[in-house]
């Protein structure tokens, strides 16, 4: 693929809100926005880089000071920890922002120490001058260390990361033998330089390619090594263009997002060509943006990739605690603010005003919106002919819904989650898998989900495997004529089991769920009988339901589930308010044969990344292979475009 053209450009209509309010018509350019590149140079003293206007969002004075404040109590959070760790192989990944954030709070001598010290496998990188220009995770930091310090940094020592860095990419170093290692052994299972060689970490993960690619153009640029400038100019045209034409590999992973975030932010705060500026502008706002679909006063819900059943709670999710620093919007503190914060911080990017509203969910509900995601490394060939994945979110008035369905069996796919409003703690999380034994998210093969709006159905061929829920210990469980009703703070949950057993209790495996998941409950359910086991799940909140006594009788009055052909894989399910999903199982590509109120699903012509079910396409729509991303809330609407994608 070759990106052709890169081109964005801001709609702003928050304008008119203001002078609404004022009684005055505002620009953009009045006293009422801030350029933060001009009225936040400085943080903690340090410059930070200044970004041409036709680069910037602008923000508003009040969202700037939030941001500011919110900075603050991350330095002094890390600004109380006792060690920064060590140097050893990719540990800089930790080490590094640890040592700049206590520089931030003010220990700079003890900071430059570590961040100037000897790389103790200095023999491995001798050819780089001892600087370790290996592994990803440290590329990520050793970019921000040499440019964000540099004059505070000792004059040798910036000599000799600059002349390092100019060996480093004399040639492309992903494509020279390491002089120890050549091309590595694949035999080990570590990730040491031994094993994988070249001059560079070769790992391919949308976070370590993006550190990788990143790190060396800046480099290669600030080095003048033209020829590889010019060859991760290309790489980095590519990656961006695949995000606004087919989506992102590693999708809306709660542990990895951010990882690949951060870099973006190396790029976009100090590339000097003007066209890898907007590129990293574009891939900014396009990972902006599918942040704030998945934020939610602090949590991260719905699917995502490569979630380790870790972000099931508020501020669980590595992304949640990062893009909390521009999002916001919660009830409780950041108890541990994710380290990656530190690039947000001595960054002036910032996401645009239709992004944060996306975040805090201030668009007109509900609205159903449909997404795609590609396949895992969906920048090598023949990975971008269709969608690996196709997903369903609903944003009712208090919660958020999503499912999604497609030919994978991942055990790194969160299939579902819903999250739903808690004035204590910001949002619950209702959550089911069927695989492992306890709360880790995934399904098993064979396993298929069909959505329409409020509604699902899971279904799956009856084996010995179980399907198990998560609700807040807070919550109201009880079965009444075999549905089980679920209350939460103010989102209702009506689930009927499909040849379940009766649910059980289930503890946490080890004490150190228990202790991150002592809010929360788990109960059990087991696949029975000789065809097909799953459940049907209705949701209501006052909007449709007025009270929780009222959605019980009507769930229990007019909510019907049709399993007269259950034997072929058939349910129908006709809802307490009228609307029915048709579901029949699908063992062709684990894509259910889906009628909703009589209207077949087409998967395969709904591509699109984005797609709002709106008659104007808002809150976002991204057409499949069309390149251009927008978001509209209310009156707020931004526009992005990177276009001229060819084979």
């Amino acid at each position: 693929m070759t990106i052709l053209t890169s081109r964005t450009f801001l709609i702003g209509f928050f304008s008119l809100v203001l002078s609404l309010l004022l009684g005055q018509f505002i620009t953009l350019n009045s006293p009422f926005f801030v350029s933060q590149a001009q009225e936040n140079s400085t943080f903690q003293g340090i410059q930070l880089p200044l970004v041409d206007p036709q680069f910037r969002n602008q923000w508003t004075p009040q969202l700037e000071a939030e941001f500011q404040q919110k900075a603050k109590t991350v330095v002094q959070y890390y600004a109380k920890l006792d060690n920064y760790g060590n140097l050893h192989q990719e540990n800089e990944k930790g080490s590094y922002p640890k040592a700049m954030f206590d520089f931030l709070a003010g220990h700079r001598e003890q900071a430059l120490q570590f961040l100037q010290a000897d790389d103790p496998q200095q023999a491995e990188h001798a050819h780089t001058n001892g600087i370790d220009y290996y592994f990803c995770f440290t590329l990520k930091g050793q970019v921000r260390k040499y440019f964000l310090l540099k004059d505070f940094l000792e004059p040798n020592y910036r000599q000799k990361m600059y002349e390092g860095a100019k060996k480093w990419t004399e040639k492309d170093p992903l494509m020279r033998p390491h002089p120890l290692y050549g091309f590595g052994d694949e035999s080990g299972r570590d990730w040491s330089i031994r094993r994988r060689g070249r001059w560079v970490d070769g790992r391919n993960t949308d976070n370590l390619r993006a550190m990788r690619e990143t790190s060396v153009y800046l480099m290669a640029e600030e080095t003048g090594n033209e020829e590889t400038r010019q060859i991760y100019k290309n790489k980095i045209r590519r990656y961006v263009g695949a995000l606004y034409n087919i989506g992102m590999g590693e999708w809306d992973s709660p542990v990895y997002h951010a990882h690949t975030f951060a870099p973006y932010l190396n790029l976009y705060d100090f590339a000097q060509d003007p066209d890898v500026k907007s590129l990293a502008k574009a891939a900014l706002d396009w990972l902006s943006t599918a942040a704030a679909i998945k934020y939610n006063q602090g949590g991260w819900g719905g699917p995502s990739k490569r979630d380790y059943g870790g972000s099931h709670r508020v501020f669980s999710a590595d992304a949640s605690r990062a893009f909390w620093l521009y999002f916001g919007d919660t009830v409780i503190p950041n108890p541990k603010p994710e380290r990656d914060t530190l690039y947000f911080m001595t960054s002036t990017y910032r996401p645009p005003l239709a992004v944060v509203a996306l975040a805090k969910k201030q668009f007109p509900k509900p609205v159903e919106l449909f997404a795609t995601k590609p396949l895992y490394e969906n920048w090598k060939s023949g990975k971008d002919q269709l969608p690996g994945y196709w997903e369903t979110q609903f944003f009712g008035q208090t919660y958020q819904m999503g499912s999604v369905a497609g030919a994978f069996a991942d055990k790194d796919v969160k299939p579902f989650a819903l999250m739903a409003e808690n004035p204590v703690r910001g949002v619950d999380y209702f959550g089911v898998n069927t695989v492992g034994d306890w709360i880790r998210p995934g399904k098993n093969s064979g396993d298929e989900i069909g959505q329409y709006e409020n509604l699902l159905l899971w279904l799956r061929p009856t084996d010995q495997s179980n399907f198990y829920f998560q609700i807040p210990q807070t919550a109201t469980l009880e079965k009444i004529q075999n549905i089980w009703f679920i209350q939460l703070e103010k989102t209702w949950l009506a689930i009927f089991p499909i040849n379940l057993s009766n649910y059980q209790n289930k503890e946490p495996t080890n004490s150190k769920l228990a202790q991150a998941y002592q809010e929360e409950r788990v109960f059990a359910s087991q696949s029975q009988g000789n065809f097909y086991s799953g459940f049907a799940l209705e949701v209501g909140e006052k909007a449709s339901h007025g009270t929780y006594q009222n959605f019980k009788k009507i769930i229990q009055q007019k909510a019907t589930l049709n399993l007269s052909a259950i034997e072929q894989g058939s349910v129908i399910f006709k809802s307490s308010q009228d609307k029915m999903l048709e579901f029949r199982y699908n063992p062709q590509n684990l894509l259910p044969i889906l009628t909703r109120d009589g209207t077949l699903r087409n998967w395969h012509n709904q591509l699109a990344i984005y797609d709002s079910q709106t008659p104007d396409k808002s809150p976002v729509y991204l057409g499949w292979k069309e390149g251009k991303l927008t978001v509209k809330v209310n009156h707020l609407h931004f526009t992005n475009e990177v276009i001229g994608i060819t084979e």
